[in-house]
């Protein structure tokens, strides 16, 4: 079989790390094993390494994948999960991901803020759990996101799993249906500078583009003008959030422990 060859690299930063600050932990060998694809004529390795701090002005986690050498052809569609609290940069890492690597981004609250505004049923009921800082219940948010992991789209091209799942049991449902990642992410900010990302947060209603009053203003007056806050980005609120997280997350990676890789900020 022909191997095609590229270069690559993947690097994760951030705008406060010290310069050559490696990655917080070192890759297990069991999500080395998932970096590298083997075939009979050939592999392909995604290398991961620290990078130094990119300018101070720089706010948010950057992934920048750049190599992948020898893919074979034939091989399984990619397969990630990528997690960490409400304003870790999971929105961030992943754009630049699903660019490099052609995923389908899946993102199970952008799933279910599509239902509460549509106002279906779903939707009513996963508000009432959404402003009170809780998980939304296993029965509405689980089929959500394995329908939509069992589109053509998805089981063609392979997904990136963003923010999901969030509970021992959402993921061990996710294991009972069949779906398991070939590496799992997280990212880990402390709590203060999360807060302050989350209430300076601003959504742009007509482009669905973020951005933040302090780091990423809008570019014209009109742009701000339009506006608007998620319900749930109160600091109130997201303290909730935050709360029900580190509760949560313990338990998760408790499932992926030997594929797990964790950035810290």
């Amino acid at each position: 079989m022909a191997s095609s060859c590229c270069s690559s690299s993947v690097t994760f930063f951030n705008s406060h790390s010290k310069p050559n600050n490696p990655l917080a932990s070192p890759v297990p060998a069991q999500a080395n094993s998932f970096l590298r694809f083997h075939s009979n004529s050939s592999s392909a390795v995604l290398r991961l390494r620290s990078t130094p701090a990119p300018p101070p002005n720089a706010h948010s986690f950057r992934v920048m994948a750049s190599t992948l050498t020898a893919v074979e052809k034939n091989r399984e569609p990619l397969k990630i999960m990528i997690s960490g609290a409400p304003a870790s940069g999971k929105g961030t890492q992943c754009e630049l991901i699903k660019k490099k690597y052609d995923l389908v981004h899946i993102a199970a609250g952008d799933l279910l803020r599509a239902e509460i505004a549509a106002g279906t049923e779903n939707g009513k009921r996963a508000k009432e759990f959404m402003e009170i800082g809780q998980l939304v219940p296993d029965e509405i948010v689980v089929m959500m996101v394995k329908d939509r992991l069992m589109e053509p789209d998805s089981t063609e091209k392979g997904w990136l799993l963003d923010g999901y799942p969030r509970s021992l049991s959402q993921a061990t449902a996710l294991k009972g249906f069949g779906f398991h990642p070939d590496i799992f992410i997280l990212l880990e900010v402390p709590e203060e500078i999360l807060v302050e990302r989350v209430v300076g947060r601003r959504l742009d209603p007509v482009t669905g583009k973020i951005y933040h009053l302090k780091y990423s203003p809008p570019e014209t007056e009109e742009i701000a003008a339009r506006l608007t806050q998620r319900f749930d980005d109160t600091e109130e609120k997201v303290k909730l959030r935050l709360r029900t997280h580190h509760q949560n997350v313990e338990s998760v990676l408790s499932i992926y422990e030997d594929i797990t890789i964790k950035v810290i900020y």
